[in-house]
């Protein structure tokens, strides 16, 4: 039986495949409150030419959108790898009250690899951080992007 967390860690990763489908970075996201998902997203960079199109960036746009308020308070997170630091900015600055991730980002985490933001630094609202949901699925499906693509440029250089 899942948990709570596991359910909707594995809706994050239907996102996240379908930015892998797209050749996006594979990285899903969900918003949940009072028990239901309100939004759901996945990184639209490439599709979108727009550097701020990661997952968590435009499901908070969009539980914004379906509340009719920038303020999420009570709504818990849900996303297929760690937050960077313009992500967690967003998250802190929508006064989300959880954030649940799966696989740590070792090279621009911003919640306990690279850097921890919530942890370090003092702001006004305080989000309490949790990863390693799912953490094996999640960071399977952004290996394997990474891995084809590194092919891809290989055979186009080789």
């Amino acid at each position: 039986m899942l948990t709570d967390k596991e359910k909707y860690m594995k809706q994050a990763l239907k996102e996240a495949i379908k930015a892998y489908k797209k050749d996006e970075v594979p990285v899903g996201a969900v918003i949940v409150k009072n028990g239901k998902i309100i939004a759901r997203a996945h990184n639209e960079k490439e599709t979108k030419k727009d550097c701020t199109k990661h997952a968590e960036i435009t499901v908070i746009q969009k539980a914004s959108k379906k509340l009719e308020n920038w303020r999420l308070e009570g709504a818990t997170l849900y996303v297929t790898l760690e937050p960077c630091t313009m992500c967690i900015g967003a998250i802190i600055g929508a006064r989300i009250k959880k954030v649940y991730f799966g696989a740590f980002d070792e090279k621009a985490g911003a919640c306990g690899s690279v850097l921890n933001i919530p942890k370090d630094f003092p702001f006004n609202h305080r989000v309490k951080i949790e990863g390693k949901i799912l953490e094996n699925e999640c960071k399977t499906i952004i290996k394997k992007f990474f891995k084809e693509l590194r092919e891809k440029k290989g055979e186009k250089h080789g």
